[in-house]
């Protein structure tokens, strides 16, 4: 009995345990760090717990919800075939309007991080599109796209087409129309963000390349490309994230017409959660989107971990 009192005084208390993994003021920093806890609830956890609250109910905009459990999710993912379109179309919109922002970044990149004239000119005037007003951004686009539009007006002129193209008012011309604002708009986020990157590689890289007898080509794939991986996985993860809730440019160019034809998520949840004033289910089809863009973080993060840990 003295044994087991004696090894209970000598077995070392929680409290010290926790001193011993978490240094000796954990006790000041876990209280130190209560409020930022207490404002990330509200400003995170309170609004998505609402959120799927608002899923779960049958619920239009100034009158009470009635609780229906997983009734919105079951019409959404089964009997609503707009829904799918939406799902295909923000996949086609987010996927071409990144790759193109990234070809188009990385190609203004490197010419930008070359001496040439007027360089300093030329990399301010990369920021137009991405400090530019949406609303501007998109009423000059719309008035290029127009029917009678500059668009049409040089094609047809120098003869590649005989009749103007409906841009905005067709499902592929539209969803090409929008692949292209949304690039244009987005390019020189990729376009700064990777000439930055472009800077710190060392120049000696490159010579002791060239002095191997190294192609343009193969300098680019072997040094640039590795080099700029974690920077180009970075913003491609924003990227993402911001064209699948893109709003103002599918809103202010098509609507999401002809017909839900260039409807992307945030114009669907719009248009059900406002337009008919069915707020819970328009709260669902926006819930739905968060597990794809935690899917895609999920599939992105870990390349960008290991590039930083190479």
């Amino acid at each position: 009995m003295e044994t087991s009192h004696a090894d209970a005084a000598q077995r070392p208390s929680w409290r010290g345990l926790l001193r011993k993994k978490l240094g000796r003021d954990f006790a000041l920093g876990y209280l130190l760090l209560l409020p930022l806890v207490v404002v990330l609830f509200g400003l995170l956890a309170y609004p998505i717990v609402t959120a799927l609250g608002i899923t779960l109910q049958d619920k239009t905009i100034g009158m009470p919800g009635r609780f229906i459990f997983l009734e919105n999710y079951r019409r959404l993912l089964f009997e609503d075939k707009a829904f799918w379109r939406v799902v295909q179309n923000t996949f086609i919109f987010t996927i071409g309007s990144v790759s193109l922002k990234a070809v188009v970044g990385m190609a203004l990149a490197l010419v930008l991080n070359r001496r040439i004239v007027l360089r300093g000119f030329f990399r301010g005037l990369l920021l137009m599109p991405w400090v530019a007003p949406t609303v501007v951004t998109a009423l000059a686009w719309r008035w290029i796209l127009d029917l009678m539009g500059v668009f049409n007006y040089i094609l047809t002129n120098v003869g590649i087409m005989k009749l103007p193209i409906p841009w905005l008012a067709r499902y592929g011309p539209a969803m090409f129309s929008l692949i292209l604002v949304n690039a244009w708009r987005g390019f020189p986020f990729f376009g700064i963000t990777l000439l930055a990157g472009l800077q710190a590689i060392p120049l000696e890289l490159y010579e002791a390349a060239e002095v191997d007898g190294a192609s343009a080509w193969q300098r680019f794939w072997r040094i640039t490309l590795p080099s700029l991986r974690t920077v180009l996985l970075v913003v491609t993860i924003l990227s993402t994230i911001w064209t699948f809730n893109d709003f103002s440019i599918v809103w202010l160019l098509t609507r999401g017409g002809p017909v839900n034809a260039t409807d992307v998520f945030a114009t669907y949840t719009y248009k059900v959660g406002f337009e008919t004033s069915r707020l819970g289910y328009g709260e669902t089809v926006s819930v739905i989107l968060a597990p794809v863009l935690i899917i895609i973080i999920l599939i992105l993060s870990p390349l960008m971990l290991r590039g930083e840990s190479e």
